[in-house]
């Protein structure tokens, strides 16, 4: 089973950019399709981008043109560039499998980590 562990979070003023990072720390992610989510305060979850085991990439439209995913098959790496960033991209991020990787019934999420897009 994947266990995301992400990191790369922080404080950015409005344009700027940041990286995330996600680390497995179960079984081989390479084989899954994985996602970034995001949950803005007050506000559900929503994935945010995907990309496939071969590499093919999706992103939701709000997102478009400003963030990048990607991955390193061999380190079980998933990572999302963030440019241009927005106050509306705060949130706390997550990445997961597509659909979220389930233990014991339950849905499994990690810590996540958060952004904050303020001047």
């Amino acid at each position: 089973q994947v266990r995301p562990v992400e990191s790369g979070g922080g404080l950015v003023h409005p344009g700027g950019s940041l990286r995330l990072s996600c680390a497995d720390s179960g079984s081989s992610s390479s084989i899954y399709t994985m996602g970034w989510y995001r949950r803005p305060p007050g506000k559900q979850r929503a994935l945010v981008a995907s990309i496939t085991s071969f590499g093919t990439t999706t992103t939701t439209d709000s997102v478009k043109g400003r963030f990048t995913i990607s991955r390193d098959n061999a380190k079980n790496a998933v990572s999302l560039q963030m440019n241009s960033l927005k106050p509306e991209d705060t949130a706390v991020y997550y990445c997961n499998t597509i659909p979220p990787t389930v233990i014991n019934g339950k849905e499994y999420w990690g810590q996540g980590t958060q952004v904050t897009v303020s001047s």
